[in-house]
């Protein structure tokens, strides 16, 4: 049971430490998308306004993962018997949808405007500024996100992570936008084109984060590797003549390992019952 205890109070922290993170990117996309609206209506760009209208999808993705966690790190109950912690994959899987419906809309948004020659056109340093700071915040909040994302190993993180890199990315185009808008009008299609570039790129990482998400919800085991390491781990453990039957399923993070293991037909339950014991 002290394992079992110490493993849940391990869970607990991991979740107080993701709530963190998300709460400090959930404040920067709050400043981000107030400054970015702000600066497009009054720099007279659309462009912009629009940049910060979808940085509201990240508020809405942090305010998913900041009440999901506290419930994937609650501890099993009679209810949920392995625990919650596959909620973590469902928050990654919806984090991956909403960032592919990004990717669509920018796509779309792209395409319906080919051949417009009605845009109205950006003329304004402040939106310019605001479209630049938001490449350079988004692209420090990525870096910064990936790496604590990467020692807590949390899908959930690592996808919003990647949320603020598809964030950065899809800003330069708007960049690009307002200065051919001040300074070579006449180009302003590479705005376009720039921006289904782009979406390819979100559409990729949205790909990868749901395929990660479906695996784990789908009971995908580990590689053949990781058995090979288990079943030599316990074969060499005092009392075990042999590993068989080997399964595991992810959970969350965490490795669900079901295995069956041959003992000495000579010995007592109680003896045997220990050397299971020991094993788990």
């Amino acid at each position: 049971m002290d394992g079992l205890n110490r493993i849940a109070e391990r869970d607990v922290l991991r979740g107080r430490e993701i709530s963190r993170i998300i709460w400090a990117g959930f404040w920067v996309n709050v400043v981000l998308t107030t400054f970015k609206i702000s600066a497009g209506l009054l720099g007279n760009s659309r462009a912009v306004v629009a940049d910060g209208i979808h940085s509201l999808s990240d508020l809405l993705t942090d305010v998913v993962v900041i009440i999901g966690v506290r419930y994937w790190v609650a501890p099993p109950d009679e209810h949920h018997h392995y625990g919650h912690k596959r909620l973590e994959s469902l928050i990654s899987l919806s984090i991956g949808l909403l960032l592919a419906a990004a990717g669509l809309g920018i796509v779309f948004d792209a395409v319906s405007r080919m051949g417009n020659q009605d845009e109205e056109r950006v003329g304004s340093l402040l939106a310019l500024f605001a479209a630049f700071s938001s490449v350079i915040v988004k692209e420090f909040l990525y870096r910064w996100t990936i790496k604590r994302g990467a020692g807590l190993m949390s899908d959930a993180i690592v996808a919003k992570a990647w949320d603020h890199r598809s964030d950065a990315i899809s800003s330069l185009p708007i960049v690009v936008a307002v200065a051919i808008a001040l300074w070579i009008p006449a180009l302003a299609v590479v705005d376009l084109l720039g921006a289904i570039l782009v979406a390819g790129f979100i559409l990729h990482a949205a790909w990868g984060i749901c395929m990660s998400a479906v695996r784990v919800l789908m009971d995908s085991g580990a590689s053949e590797a990781i058995h090979f390491r288990i079943a030599e781990f316990c074969g060499r453990l005092e009392g075990v003549r042999n590993v068989h039957d080997l399964r595991t399923r992810y959970l969350g993070q965490g490795l669900h390992v079901d295995m069956h293991v041959d003992v000495d037909a000579d010995l007592t339950v109680s003896a045997g019952n220990e050397i299971a014991h020991r094993v788990e």
